[in-house]
């Protein structure tokens, strides 16, 4: 009887984990190139070539699911590859093969690099090359998670540098981009204003050439991710954990801080009618002067039957949540409280006269200070010296399962924040020995400008000039506004009409006066 030579069906299939050319070992291409060579040589048709560029950490790969399917559908009975481990590097695959070739529907398996037969010994030693191939990926998973954890021990942040860094490839370390990085310094400064929305800062940056990676401007969430990120401060957060990074800051912690705080305050956004008014410009302003609770508004829409037309009111008001207290307060217009609260602004603003004088003293002032700040920047290395202490034994609490890890997270944070604060606070009085000057002229700038905004029509500068003038201390009483304000706006009200006014303690050092 005549034997019927059944033809062998071969599909070749070729995979690299990744499209970066010189990360892989063997390239597509030279997969190929060897691949055809051996079924040259050994005669076997290719029905079909399947190429993918995909990990086989993980089941789920499109094109070789494909590849399998029409297997198991009997459109080819064996594989060429270059080798085991390009089929499969997860015990899901792997299986799968081993499967098909118990079943029949794999009868060939072909490498250039690896024997194979589908005899018991065959498919051992074919589950010995999956499990190996296996052991690879999981050990080079582990081997690099070593080295992110020694690199972040280092001080050194992994990744992709963030906007406003580079990655040095030559010390593997980020460094400060000198075009986007200043940019990116006056984007923190401009919202730290207080006067910026996040569409705002996205303009900003687009305006002066920072996009997305798809050329696009950057969007809300992606502007609030940068102004909260504190790799800018020198700090990075890794796995969760608030780390000390040794790249170089792009802002001063004291700037972040205050950036943190607006964001913090404007997370309710604010709606802006059509014809540009804001409405409910004073809420989350004032307190209630009977019952402590916040002030809230509400707009009422009134119609005139004489004149056949409607008007829109805006009141405030208690919002009345105490659970303790019945509060009887009653309602107040707009335009009322906005002329009261102009009234306190005026109090405590600083006559023109006053800020000229002012302004000349500070410069006398700074050629004549000498004044020393050893003691400052000794007492606070002191107190950096005693954070790292607390650092090691929280540390050490950690490590010996006295506290939890989200314990151990929180304050480790709190602690790195502190520490953060301090050491800057140190390099600021070791560069100069005048360091408030620039706060205390940028005051009284403010401090005399007040009037003008008390004047003005813009609700928004005025409620953001009262939260630096009385903080949290102004309520609301019988339609009456009172408030405590804070130094050194204080000091200008305290004596309106004094020519000798004495600056408080904390704007400037103690033997500052006004000369007369």
């Amino acid at each position: 009887m005549q034997t019927i030579s059944i033809p062998q069906k071969f599909f070749l299939y070729a995979r690299k984990s990744t499209d970066v050319e010189d990360k892989q070992v063997r390239s597509i291409e030279d997969q190929l190139i060897e691949i055809r060579e051996f079924a040259t040589k050994e005669g076997i048709s290719i029905q079909e070539e399947f190429i993918e560029k995909q990990s086989a950490k993980i089941p789920g790969r499109p094109i070789f699911n494909s590849m399998i399917e029409k297997i198991e559908k009997g459109q080819a009975s064996g594989i060429l590859a270059w080798n085991p481990d390009r089929l499969a590097r997860n015990s899901v695959d792997g299986g799968r093969i081993i499967y098909l070739i118990d079943t029949g529907k794999i009868r060939f398996l072909k490498f250039p690099t690896f024997w194979f037969e589908p005899t018991p010994q065959g498919k051992f030693i074919l589950n010995l090359a999956f499990g190996q191939s296996k052991y690879y990926v999981d050990s080079l998973s582990e081997n690099t998670k070593r080295g992110l954890r020694q690199k972040v021990r280092r001080g050194e942040r992994p990744g992709i540098a963030p906007i406003g860094y580079l990655n040095n490839k030559l010390t593997k370390k980020i460094d400060i981009d000198k075009k986007k990085g200043p940019i990116l310094a006056l984007a923190f400064g401009i919202y730290s204003q207080n006067e910026s929305r996040l569409e705002d800062i996205s303009n900003f940056l687009a305006r002066n050439g920072i996009f997305s990676r798809g050329n696009k401007k950057l969007k809300r969430d992606r502007i609030k991710y940068i102004l909260s990120d504190p790799i800018y401060t020198g700090l990075f957060r890794f796995s969760g954990e608030l780390h000390e990074g040794i790249h170089k800051p792009i802002i001063s912690k004291k700037l972040f801080d205050k950036v943190q705080m607006v964001l913090k305050d404007r997370s309710k956004p604010v709606h802006i009618k059509e014809n540009g008014r804001i409405p409910k410009a004073f809420t989350r302003l004032l307190h209630c002067g009977e019952c402590g609770m916040m002030i809230t508004a509400e707009i009422k829409t009134k119609f005139y039957k004489e004149t056949n037309h409607s008007a829109t009111y805006i009141y405030y008001r208690c919002s009345k949540k105490s659970q303790i207290q019945d509060c009887r307060q009653s309602y107040i217009r707009e335009e009322a409280l906005n002329s009261q609260l102009s009234d306190l602004i005026q109090k405590v603003s600083l006559p023109q006269d006053w800020k000229y004088k002012i302004l000349n003293n500070l410069k006398i002032e700074e050629k004549d200070s000498s004044q020393s700040c050893a003691a400052f920047v000794q007492m606070k290395k002191i107190e950096v010296e005693a954070i790292n202490l607390k650092l090691q034994r929280l540390l050490d609490s950690y490590l010996d399962q006295i506290i939890d890890r989200n314990t151990y997270l929180n304050k480790k944070a709190e602690l790195l924040s502190q520490k953060k604060t301090f050491e800057e606070k140190i390099n600021t009085f070791e560069q100069t020995q005048n360091a408030w000057l620039g706060p205390m002229r940028t005051w009284v700038i403010e401090a005399a400008d007040a009037a003008n905004i008390a004047r003005g029509n813009d609700l928004s500068k005025k409620k953001v000039l009262l939260k630096k003038i009385f903080g949290s201390n102004l309520y609301l009483s019988n339609k009456k506004v009172r408030g405590a304000a804070l130094n050194p706006w204080a000091a200008l009200r305290a004596a309106p009409t004094s020519r000798n006014l004495v600056p408080p303690a904390g704007i400037e050092p103690a033997i500052f006066r006004l000369r007369t």
